[in-house]
């Protein structure tokens, strides 16, 4: 193995890179541990006097469950008298005078409710709860976003664990009433139980920070002022105050066997923009808060450690995405990652046991006997949480480098039933830039696996397949589920819907096409301009093991049949070592004292320490070889190529975006002029 050159290089920063994302794997087994030895929390008494509770239902634009979740609020089993309800709605549609008209039927049947509104959306969610806290009249607030539907127990069953005074909140398990919708809402189900029954078990009732989850849980109010109360500075409001009510001393609970179900998002976009928010909003606070942990002198170092990694995990995600791109090029430089033979078996071996392995243990540990249809849902976890690395690792670099906060709520389509569709619905969102990243990706991926296998190294290639087929998943599903143009006009005619449908399935076929001619493209100008540089290297390391002059030679006229003739690949700072002229110049020497030794008599001192200075020679200039093929890989034609390729998948987006648009056109005079 060289001790220099870009290979070593990248070489050291994958290594690093996976000892840092193995502290948080280990971490999560450690919490693993944990949990399993903690049993359920036996049910509180409830208290004699029951106390006072504000609900604050935060709700912008949620015409499509905000029904759902007054009705359900209002079924709570607890004394009118005692219990305050407020509607804090920021809504900008027809969502406001739907809340309207059900706050008043509720309060005609006596209960105390209202609907807040403020003139502008500002600190978004925080904002909401921060002006409802001002007229708040509960000793308690509950919180319940618009995709809950809180059970009528709710309330009683969690209000008696606030016994001790220094109980500062309780949180509730969420459950997931549209679990089985499609295999993507079975992976966001198991990773959130696993959230629930794994980290956030865990810390329950520890001297761990528990994170409020933002919904299905109750605070005491005096708790929220005392922390602070809410700030509108982070996308994660919740985050924030757990871990500012911890440093306060304030204790947490979570009744991990008290669930509360909620409608997952059913649309990978809407699923996308909710990763993206928890993921911006943690990095956001470890920005935030991580000194001041630190410098906690009542906090223990434990607990430090378990919060610094629980505001940076997300940070998983980019060192992921590195690793992904570091691997293939070290293997298209034919770099030696192990000198062992069996070293690629113990790479694989550690990822399978750390990985799928470790956590199929961990679920079976913690389902017990229905841990199987769990299994199969972190079948599609996998490729679901590989995929969505892209729009998470965007979401960090925004927190990093300080863009402006906008939440961006989850859209909920009222969807419960497997087979019921939301595709019209109003709120369906539009694709982002970032599938265009996951694209390429996919496609780097592809090739990533190629470059395994032509290099002789099979047993990388299923570390890039199960990321691979990840990206393309998420990337195939937010086209699919994308909604193009804008919304269907109310009095179109039935004749829309069929152009509308006709249009949408233009667009997936058309970036399928070009994401099979780019990888069959990038395929082909791999086989013609790095895999010869390749065989090259591999004749000129059996060059090196020659044991006689003629051998020597006939190994380095092979490596200079494949070499380009001349040229300099490093386009940017070139240095003589990557002269392909130069390098032919040596190996033509390198033969030129082949044939000379091969007239001395073998074997005497002379003899071999010719050879051994040949071999070392020949060594140097395979290392500028290998040098080289990283600046192929980033050649100005590969990058013009890049570029215009995607440009084209944005004309066939934008093209097909046009059209729709002229066919709502078309669609709403028609409709006009049949008025």
């Amino acid at each position: 193995m060289a001790v220099y050159g870009p290979g070593v290089f990248l070489y050291m920063v994958l290594i690093i890179l996976g000892w840092i994302m193995t502290v948080y794997t280990l971490n999560f087994y450690y919490l693993a541990y944990i949990a399993r030895k903690k049993n359920k929390h036996s049910a509180a008494k409830q208290p004699a006097v029951l106390p006072s509770v504000t609900v604050q239902l935060p709700l912008y634009n949620e015409k499509y469950v905000a029904r759902r979740l007054i009705d359900a609020v209002c079924r709570l089993d607890y004394p009118k008298d005692k219990l305050q309800i407020q509607v804090l709605d920021d809504s900008d549609d027809d969502t406001v005078d739907l809340i309207q008209s059900i706050v008043q039927e509720y309060l005609l049947k006596g209960f105390d409710i209202e609907q807040l509104r403020r003139n502008s959306r500002a600190g978004y969610k925080a904002g909401a709860l921060k002006e409802g806290m001002k007229s708040a009249k509960g000793e308690f607030i509950t919180i319940f976003d618009a995709d809950f539907v809180p059970p009528a127990w709710f309330l009683k069953r969690l209000i008696g664990h606030f016994e001790d005074p220094k109980m500062g909140f309780v949180q509730c398990k969420w459950g997931h009433i549209n679990e089985n919708y499609s295999a993507m809402t079975e992976a966001e189900a198991v990773s959130l139980d696993i959230h629930f029954l794994v980290e956030q078990k865990a810390k329950s009732g520890s001297h761990f920070f528990l994170n409020f989850n933002g919904t299905a849980g109750v605070w005491r109010k005096s708790c929220i002022d005392d922390s602070g109360g809410w700030h509108t500075s982070t996308l994660v409001e919740d985050m924030d105050l757990s871990f500012r009510a911890h440093m306060r001393g304030w204790k947490s609970l979570l009744l991990n066997d008290l669930v509360v179900d909620a409608e997952l998002p059913v649309q990978i976009n809407a699923a996308k923009r909710q990763q993206f928010r928890w993921a911006k909003g943690s990095i956001q606070v470890a920005l935030k808060l991580m000194g001041d942990v630190a410098l906690h002198r009542k906090v223990p170092a434990e607990t430090k450690a378990q919060a610094f990694i629980q505001m940076t995990r997300h940070i998983v995600n980019p060192l992921f995405l590195a690793q992904f791109l570091i691997l293939p090029v070290l293997l298209g430089m034919d770099f030696t990652l192990y000198d062992e033979k069996w070293g690629p078996l113990a790479v694989w071996t550690t990822y399978f046991a750390f990985g799928p392995g470790g956590y199929l243990f961990v679920i079976n540990r913690t389902w017990k006997g229905s841990w199987r249809g769990k299994a199969k849902q972190f079948f599609y976890l996998m490729f679901f949480s590989a995929g969505l690395t892209v729009n998470n690792s965007v979401a960090v670099f925004d927190a990093l480098f300080g863009r402006k906060n906008e939440f961006l709520r989850t859209p909920k389509f009222g969807i419960v039933k497997r087979g019921e569709d939301w595709r019209a619905n109003e709120y369906a969102l539009p694709f982002t830039k970032t599938t265009l990243l996951e694209i390429f990706f996919a496609i780097y991926g592809i090739i990533g696996m190629f470059t395994a296998i032509f290099s002789g190294n099979m047993l990388y290639a299923p570390l890039m397949i199960i990321p691979t087929i990840g990206f393309i998943y998420v990337a195939y599903l937010s086209f699919a589920h994308s909604r193009l143009g804008k919304k269907k006009p109310k009095h179109a005619k039935p004749t829309f819907q069929v152009k509308r449908s006709i249009v949408a399935r233009m667009l997936l076929p058309s970036v399928l096409a070009f994401l099979v001619l780019g990888s069959g493209l990038a395929w082909y100008g791999y086989y013609v301009t790095i895999y010869p540089i390749q065989e090259a290297s591999g004749f000129l390391a059996r060059a090196q093991s020659s044991q006689t002059p003629q051998q020597l030679s006939e190994y380095i006229d092979l490596a200079k049949k494949t070499l380009p003739e001349s040229g300099n690949p490093a386009w940017i700072f070139q240095t003589p070592r990557t002269d392909f002229g130069l390098i032919n110049a040596q190996l033509d020497e390198m033969i030129s004292r082949s044939e000379r030794m091969s007239l001395q008599e073998p074997h005497t001192e002379d003899y071999n320490s010719a050879m051994a200075d040949m071999h070392a020679a020949i060594e140097i200039i395979q290392d500028n070889i290998n040098e080289a093929i990283p600046f192929i890989y980033l050649s100005q034609t590969n990058l013009a190529l890049s570029v215009a390729w995607v440009a084209v998948i944005l004309g066939v987006f934008s093209a097909v975006r046009k059209a729709r648009t002229r066919q709502e056109r078309t669609a709403t005079a028609t409709a006009l002029q049949g008025r």
